[in-house]
């Protein structure tokens, strides 16, 4: 059954850690933000949303449209290099017994950091990235890689934390416009959804803030760091995460 109809029922599951949706709602404010950093100040590219950047890069090989290609083409590298290690990073840490989400939260605030170091000081860019704009996106691309496999590993269903697209169409789904009573109008996956919705806005529109503030890109990505950082050490007092079936799947038995 797809995820976004089991949302409603799991949202409160005892397979999910206590405060884990919440913490999912936070890490896709923070995508909002480092999407408008991406976008507006080092691209245009995408650093988490690759679906945007797989159509950048068609569009320009096609010379439609006058787009420019590299950096959407760097930063989709740099996202599928930061998967493949995440997935190995995740992988040693649960056979070794470790905190893998933890690690895998705390290696992503570490990316950003770095991002910010290479940023500091440079001044917001849209079009024709310099070499320091074209660094830092590909280690924010290395770190939603990185995100990436780790919330698809966490399987908390109905926020991504770096989309909103199925949230959205859940929310609204079910909502009294759609009438949609498999998504669960007004259980707590539905109000769920629609706060991932809200948070990726609200990240979105802070960055846009700092944006027009004349914030350099440094200052812009120290909260997404400081942010991720912080979740990670409070979920070191939840219950560990296992990992031993598919994402999106029901344990058997």
């Amino acid at each position: 059954m797809d995820e976004n109809r089991e949302a409603g029922r799991r949202a409160g599951s005892p397979l999910l850690p206590p405060h884990m949706p919440a913490l999912m709602v936070v890490l896709t404010g923070v995508t909002g933000l480092v999407e408008a950093v991406s976008l507006l100040a080092l691209g245009p590219a995408f650093t988490a949303m690759q679906t945007g950047n797989v159509l950048f890069v068609a569009f320009g090989a096609a010379g439609a449209g006058r787009l420019e290609t590299l950096a959407p083409g760097v930063s989709l590298v740099a996202f599928v290099v930061g998967v493949v290690c995440g997935s190995h990073l995740e992988s040693v840490t649960e056979v070794r017994g470790r905190r893998w989400f933890v690690i895998g939260l705390l290696a992503e605030a570490g990316l950003i950091l770095i991002a910010a170091g290479i940023g500091w000081g440079l001044p917001p860019r849209y079009g024709a990235p310099t070499v320091r704009h074209l660094a830092a996106m590909v280690v924010l691309a290395l770190a939603m890689g990185l995100r990436n496999t780790t919330i698809m590993r966490a399987n908390v269903p109905g926020v991504p934390t770096t989309l909103v697209t199925r949230s959205m169409t859940a929310f609204i789904g079910a909502s009294a416009m759609g009438r949609e009573n498999l998504y669960g109008y007004r259980t707590a996956g539905w109000r769920l959804r629609g706060l991932s919705v809200l948070a990726m806005f609200a990240g979105g529109f802070l960055g846009a803030l700092l944006l027009r503030a004349g914030r350099s890109v440094g200052w812009l990505l120290l909260p997404a760091a400081a942010i991720v950082l912080v979740v990670g050490l409070l979920y070191r007092n939840q219950p560990a995460l296992h990992t031993d079936r598919a994402p999106g799947q029901e344990p058997s038995g």
